[in-house]
């Protein structure tokens, strides 16, 4: 999928950069598979603002994935290739041998009229899922259950990828996209390949309206607002104020720890890369 570019008629259109779309199918999604989102606008269950920055974008329908693949050895042809705009890989809508329709992840390569199947004794191919006591090391997977039975929780963004390095007892040594490896339970699933729309991160949106889309409104630099309104606020011309960065609840923002420690270390054998 190349990156788009278009002719510069207007001065934002120079930067503006899209996906090209040829790969998807189908542009109305399954109906019986989507389900209505309500936007929060970042506030909490009291109509409190927790996240700022929130509000907006266009309306969405979200569409339910089967994270689970717990359709064990039933068979599935992928119908066809659809866009989310909940997420940033393409899905793929598979319909069993039963007559079930579902949406899943789509791996890259997964084409139009391909099958599909879950199971100890599915075949190592793109898009099928597997125990990672069966699955060979050196495999390619995403979508990597944290507890069995609970569903794919890691390795879903668009074109990332994890590589099953190990296996010793009832663990598995995974080395996760930031370089980190990691222990998983072999009993865990995990769906075979790379993840699709490989160029999501190299799209450039190109003018703030475009970011809007998305429901993030703009963010005021803390130096341009009044005293009362941020830590950095006030001052006579472009005054910093002698203050630390600071964030907006006046929590600093540089080498400040704010992660709660859990008892999670002894699954990192090695620390994610610097790089």
């Amino acid at each position: 999928m190349p990156i788009k570019t278009y002719k510069p008629y207007t001065p934002v259109r120079r930067f503006i950069t899209t996906i090209d779309n040829s790969d998807i199918t189908k542009d109305e999604p399954e109906k019986s598979l989507t389900e209505p989102l309500k936007k929060s606008g970042g506030r909490n269950n009291t109509g409190r603002v927790m996240t700022l920055h929130r509000g907006g974008g266009h309306k969405r329908y979200y569409r339910v994935i089967d994270f689970k693949r717990d359709k064990i050895n039933i068979p599935a042809k992928v119908l066809d290739i659809e866009y989310d705009p909940n997420r940033s890989s393409r899905i793929a809508l598979l319909q069993y041998n039963d007559g079930e329709k579902k949406y899943i992840l789509q791996p890259l390569g997964l084409k139009q009229g391909d099958s599909v199947i879950s199971g100890p004794e599915a075949e190592i191919k793109k898009g099928n899922a597997l125990p990672i006591e069966n699955i060979p090391v050196g495999t390619i997977i995403h979508n990597i259950e944290l507890l069995p039975g609970c569903g794919g929780k890691m390795v879903r963004s668009a074109g990332s990828w994890a590589q099953l390095m190990a296996k010793e007892g009832k663990y598995a040594q995974v080395r996760m996209p930031s370089g980190e490896i990691r222990l998983f339970l072999i009993k865990c699933m995990a769906t075979i390949g790379q993840l699709s729309n490989i160029d999501h991160e190299n799209i450039t949106y190109g003018k703030a309206g475009r970011t809007s889309y998305f429901g993030r409104k703009p963010i005021v630099r803390g130096t341009a607002m009044n005293q009362v309104d941020h830590p950095h606020g006030g001052g006579r011309g472009k005054s910093k104020g002698n203050n630390q960065p600071r964030s907006y609840s006046n929590v600093p923002s540089k080498g400040f720890k704010t992660k709660k420690r859990k008892n999670w270390n002894w699954v990192i054998v090695k620390k994610r890369s610097k790089e």
